[in-house]
């Protein structure tokens, strides 16, 4: 199946070429990520989105990144509080003290990823890889860990989803 975009001014259009009845289409709003299809960046509030990105302070709260690859990203002190991360590949990428308070992360790999004193109150993990992944200092207050991987992740003064703050 392949799928074909058309962009217009704030209107997606996409449709299959095979045996589609008809395209669907999405308004966009000011904080949806475009993605081309035929490469892996997306431009989100003025911001490039790909792999290796230097995102570090950016303003990326709301902002829809679902499945986007974010892999070795610097994204330390940047603001991602209540943005969609689901299915997206974080892996290696800095979010040292990052805003993620509500963000979704659910399925998200963030395997060996640095997010010593992040704030992640209220995340959604559920299902996330966070094997190897710095966790240092994180606030996890209220965060929903539900199926989360954790092998070899450090959480060495972390506070917990019940407050507990691990020594």
């Amino acid at each position: 199946m392949r799928l074909r975009w058309v962009l217009l001014p704030l209107v997606l259009i996409s449709g299959c070429s095979q045996g589609a009845t008809s395209p669907t289409t999405t308004v966009l709003s000011p904080t949806t990520a475009v993605l081309s299809p035929t490469t892996a960046e997306m431009i989100v509030n003025g911001y490039t989105i790909k792999a290796g990105a230097n995102l570090s302070g950016a303003n990326l709260s709301g902002a829809n990144l679902s499945g986007a690859n974010l892999t070795n990203a610097n994204l330390s002190r940047a603001n991602l509080s209540s943005a969609d991360l689901s299915g997206a590949n974080l892996s290696s990428a800095d979010l040292g003290s990052a805003n993620l308070l509500y963000a979704n992360l659910s399925s998200a790999n963030l395997g060996s990823a640095n997010l010593g004193s992040a704030n992640l109150g209220f995340a959604d993990l559920t299902g996330a890889d966070l094997s190897s992944a710095d966790l240092g200092s994180a606030n996890l207050r209220d965060a929903d860990l539900s199926g989360a991987n954790f092998e070899g992740t450090n959480l060495a003064g972390a506070t917990m989803p019940d407050g507990t703050k691990r020594p």
